[in-house]
């Protein structure tokens, strides 16, 4: 099965009641075939660290065990409990064995440890179904990917796609952290 780009979001939130608005938003992008959510779980930190996880979504805990939690997986964190954490191992290994290079434990992202405690995030793991054309005309080029990123938008001030004062009411809103007035 051919896959498009896929990314992993990371949204804070002050609280984990976030589900009606960003599913309905996931929901429209869907049906415009924009981008297709291959899971989307919320994480809960309570002010001591403890994480508690649920899907994001109209599956049952018992359905969402089946399918498997594919963020969980990549993040080290299995609703599963130990044998999806274990299952994501085997994975890796075999994928090592057979000479694909796998995540280093110096390479990993730690996501859970940039949830602050006492807030919540949806971890979103997206593919990019409008970037499958581009990305296939760009290997039929001979083209590779070298790097990606989201750019901040005090960078955008300087090449005059926003002002000042947007770069900043931007910049304020996308790095807000829970606490911060």
């Amino acid at each position: 099965m051919a896959i498009g780009p896929v990314q992993l979001i990371v949204l804070g939130f002050p609280e984990p009641s976030f589900h009606g608005l960003i599913m309905a938003e996931l929901e429209r992008l869907r049906a415009s075939d924009t981008i297709r959510v291959i899971d989307a779980l919320a994480v809960h930190k309570d002010v001591d660290g403890q994480v508690e996880v649920a899907h994001l979504s109209n599956l049952s805990d018992e359905e969402a065990v089946e399918l498997g939690s594919k963020v969980g997986a990549l993040i080290g964190l299995g609703i599963e409990g130990d044998a999806g954490v274990a299952a994501g191992a085997e994975a890796g290994a075999r994928a090592s064995a057979d000479g694909i290079q796998v995540f280093s434990d110096q390479d990993a992202w730690d996501v859970l440890e940039e949830i602050p405690n006492g807030s919540a995030a949806a971890l979103l793991l997206i593919e990019h179904n409008w970037a499958v054309p581009l990305r296939d005309a760009v290997m039929a080029a001979g083209g590779f990917r070298l790097a990606d990123g989201f750019i901040s938008p005090l960078d955008l001030i300087g090449i005059g796609l926003v002002t000042a004062e947007e770069a900043r009411e931007l910049h304020t809103a996308e790095t807000a952290t829970v606490g911060a007035g």
